[in-house]
């Protein structure tokens, strides 16, 4: 492997603290490693090497799924897309997050062995270096993008389709790559708000290049994770396939809302919660003058109280600025935030036999769960798309059979 000191260190899923442990050197010489000011033995970088190939740390997900399918994880963030098709048999054969502390937490928790790239761009201008794949993942970002007729382009003599109409965007980079790969499947996911976005008009551009630039056959759905976890939170869903089969996305039945989980589920007795997430008193002043404000306008903005048997509202990545859409009351003391692991169990990142490693501030933490997936959503998502998904890469490889046949017997 041709890796500097922190690729290798990066690539094994270990912070500078524990690869000082792993290698039986002070953290203080590590860092200095890290920071180019000295350079480690050959016998480090050999130490680092065999454990990037024979990681003994068990994989975060278990699956004794029988299908095997190969998988790419674009705009990653920390995994959450990730672990539903790992669990159903998925491998992941490339990773492209650009935020280099969802990065740590990310090879913290997946410890693979391929490279974590950062910008996608770079891959979408040159998609054959990513690997071949069966199924995409992307959680892609959705920025605003104008949309100009198609009889003004056609005028104008210029190109229309996706490569004009959604140029400059992540979604464009995204569909890049699924026309170069085609793969046999694809799941997208974003905000609520995605289809309302322009009018409605940016959803219209991503579904017509999806299904008329690229031809694949695309359903959509808003689901909301509170019939696995106790959190309102709606997202969309874009389920493509290239051929047609039997997937109906809206016919899934989702456990009721009303009997989903409340927040006692995720929540650590408050005093056995460190203090330090219980508001000051002065931001507590703050976040109760500001909702007099605000409701003396006839507003509704402010903060939110929640206890054991509610339901809270969606964890944002603005979470660790003041905590305030989701409070937790505490009896005879002002309320405090969620800590990073109950937000990892709010989330469905920590749930059951699995164990989710927060190897970053609270800060960090606290945007990322904001930013992420709830876990449970995509895992029944990806049991639910299993099946079908079993069918198309048996009609693939069907297909790939007889034109291999067909090609012996011409040669």
């Amino acid at each position: 492997m041709d890796l500097s000191f922190t690729e290798l260190r990066q690539l094994v899923g270990l912070s500078v603290e524990e690869a000082a442990d792993e290698l039986g050197y002070c953290p203080s010489t590590v860092y200095r490693w890290e920071r180019g000011e000295t350079a480690p033995k050959a016998s480090v970088y050999r130490a680092l090497e065999v454990l990037a190939r024979f990681d003994a740390k068990p994989p975060l997900i278990e699956s004794d799924s029988d299908l095997h399918f190969r998988f790419i994880d674009l705009f990653a963030g920390i995994g959450g897309l990730r672990i539903g098709f790992q669990g159903i048999g998925g491998h992941c054969v490339f990773t492209s997050e650009w935020d280099r502390f969802a990065q740590e937490t990310y090879r913290h928790n997946f410890r693979d062995n391929h490279k974590l790239h950062g910008d996608v761009r770079d891959y979408s201008e040159e998609p054959e270096l990513i690997p071949e794949h069966d199924v995409l993942l992307a959680g892609f970002p959705c920025q605003p993008f104008s949309i100009a007729g198609v009889s003004k382009k056609n005028a104008l003599g210029r190109p229309h389709g996706f490569l004009c109409d959604t140029q400059g965007t992540l979604f464009f980079d995204t569909a890049q790559i699924i026309a170069h790969h085609k793969p046999a499947a694809f799941v997208l996911e974003n905000v609520k708000n995605l289809e309302g976005h322009d009018g409605g008009r940016t959803f219209s551009t991503i579904m017509n290049v999806l299904r008329n630039e690229l031809g694949y056959h695309v359903q959509s759905r808003v689901i909301n994770s509170a019939s696995w976890v106790p959190q309102k939170r709606e997202r969309i869903f874009i389920v493509g396939f290239r051929e047609p089969n039997g997937f109906r996305l809206d016919d899934l039945e989702l456990p009721p809302v009303e009997k989903g989980p409340r927040l006692r589920s995720i929540l650590e007795p408050n005093e056995s919660v460190d203090t330090k997430y219980t508001l000051t008193p002065r931001l507590w002043k703050y976040l109760q003058d500001y909702r007099k404000k605000h409701e003396a306008k006839g507003n509704g903005f402010g903060y939110s109280l929640f206890g054991p048997d509610d339901v809270a509202r969606t964890l944002s990545a603005r979470y660790y600025k003041d905590g305030s859409e989701i409070l937790i009351e505490q009896r005879g003391s002002r309320p405090r935030r969620l800590t990073p692991l109950e937000c990892a169990r709010l989330m469905g990142f920590e749930r059951g036999d699995r164990n989710w490693s927060i190897p970053v501030s609270d800060t960090q933490a606290y945007r990322q769960f904001g930013n992420a997936v709830v876990v449970p959503v995509v895992e029944f998502l990806a049991t639910a798309i299993k099946p079908y998904l079993a069918e198309a890469l048996a009609g693939a490889n069907g297909r790939q059979q007889c034109e291999t046949e067909r090609l012996v017997a011409v040669g």
